[in-house]
């Protein structure tokens, strides 16, 4: 349903456009899947987490991340329903299981310290972590989103001390940490992905 959707905005878009071609195209219509799919999953997210009583802690979640996410990137799953249920899961899970443990001050400390070095490291590797439908290839797009990464993560995980909240800074944890993990080589080869940048790395240029 959502691909006919998007196949027909794309067309609408080439009539009012024709000087658009088939790889233009493409792009436009890979954008729509995105743009459209994230609506129902986000629906389905928070009326999932309506249900759960955690509604604002979801959507809390969701929120906070979007910076992280947004620029380091991460896997995509091949489905529709497979990328519903799992963005349904992590912004479910992180905030339900979040209010169920408190952490020792200075285990937190050594947790946080620990989830920071690593998430560095995993940046520097991966980040942004593309895929073959949407590569990024410009050198200057990702080294801004790069730069990004690391100061999303680190105020994240700064954030995560200072909140006196301990649900909340359970879920600024929690969440940072495992979207570092969503851009992985691991997580890449364990749902069948590929980076754009590796893909298409012989057509990369400084500026487009």
């Amino acid at each position: 349903m959502i691909d006919k959707i998007c196949t027909f905005l794309t067309n609408r878009i080439r009539k009012e456009m024709p000087e658009i071609d088939d790889e233009k195209a493409e792009v436009i219509n890979y954008g729509l899947q995105n743009i459209v799919g994230e609506i129902p999953k986000v629906f389905i997210m928070l009326g999932v987490s309506y249900v759960l009583g955690i509604f604002w802690l979801s959507l809390f979640t969701f929120i906070a991340l979007f910076p992280y996410k947004g620029a380091s990137g991460g896997v995509h799953l091949k489905t529709h329903i497979g990328c519903i249920l799992f963005t349904t899961a992590f912004y479910c899970l992180i905030p339900f299981v979040s209010q169920y443990f408190i952490l020792p001050q200075l285990s937190k400390y050594i947790l946080v310290l620990c989830s920071w070095i690593f998430g560095m490291i995993m940046i520097k590797l991966y980040a942004p972590a593309d895929t073959e439908n949407v590569p990024i290839l410009s050198k200057k797009d990702r080294r801004k989103k790069q730069i990004v990464s690391y100061i999303t993560y680190t105020v994240g995980l700064i954030a995560s001390l200072i909140i006196k909240n301990e649900t909340i800074s359970n879920i600024l944890i929690l969440s940072n940490f495992l979207q570092t993990v969503t851009i992985t080589k691991f997580v890449y080869r364990l749902t069948n992905n590929k980076y754009g940048y590796e893909v298409y790395g012989d057509t990369s240029t400084e500026n487009v």
